[in-house]
């Protein structure tokens, strides 16, 4: 029994087609903003009552506050996809994780999480005096984060690879006279124009040699598929912050 968050949403949307052509899922609430006003929608209450677990796609503020409201509860257990949390934000999610389940993870498409160990690999094993890494990625005119998510998981995998703490090698902006890059910064470039749901590429950039590592995401729908993959692994575990890593079984 799962409760969509969001439901009026583009991913919301998403959502319910896919889990409504799943055998081994009953779609038990869908709800939006408490002023939305459509049919089959629930309120927020009602759906939480109904649900084992919730996948929200929404705001990280309106996540947030979800899982505040779900973890007074104790149920339902909580898949989060929104991006662009605050550090705040991230941390309520942690605080709600001592009391219910919450998978939380910035992309939920197995293609990026494998792409995010190759990219672990690739920057343990080249090292930084020889290989520039930058990010790149490119989203619809609508995203309203920058760097996406996923772009910032890539580079947190290359940054985990060479040691060191992301926030301490990225350069997420470029212009005029910048002078010569620094040795071991991780760089980002952002793309926003049309459709475009989703592409992210790292170069691992030498004198003599080039090693891109890409994903381009072509429908909606693989992420809905994966957050549901996320919901049914996350009901019935105990009580703590999940990532799409762990429902793949990648770590370790």
């Amino acid at each position: 029994m799962i409760g969509i968050a969001g439901a009026l949403g583009r991913m919301g949307r998403a959502l319910t087609d896919a889990a409504a052509a799943r055998s081994d899922m009953v779609i038990a609430g869908r709800f939006d903003r408490p002023d939305a006003d459509a049919p089959g929608l629930a309120q927020r209450d009602v759906a939480l009552a109904a649900c084992e677990v919730v996948v929200d796609f929404t705001t990280p503020a309106a996540s947030a506050e979800l899982a505040a409201v779900a973890a007074a509860r104790g149920a339902p257990a909580l898949v989060i996809g929104a991006t662009g949390a605050s550090a705040e934000e991230e941390a309520a999610y942690a605080r709600a994780a001592r009391r219910i389940p919450i998978v939380y993870s910035r992309n939920y498409s197995l293609g990026v999480n494998l792409l995010m160990g190759l990219v672990e690999q690739a920057a343990r094993a080249l090292s930084a005096e020889a290989y520039d890494i930058e990010v790149t990625e490119a989203h619809h005119r609508r995203k309203v984060d920058a760097p996406s998510g996923t772009a910032l998981m890539l580079g947190e995998a290359a940054a985990r690879g060479r040691g060191v703490d992301l926030a301490a090698v990225a350069q997420r902006g470029r212009d005029g006279i910048t002078g010569a890059r620094r040795i071991g910064d991780i760089g980002f470039a952002v793309v926003r124009g049309g459709g475009i749901f989703g592409e992210h590429q790292v170069l691992f950039a030498a004198e003599d040699e080039v090693l891109s590592l890409s994903h381009a995401a072509l429908d909606r729908g693989l992420f809905a598929r994966g957050a549901l993959e996320a919901a049914r692994w996350v009901k019935g575990r105990p009580p703590g912050l999940y990532d799409m890593q762990d429902v793949l079984g990648l770590k370790g």
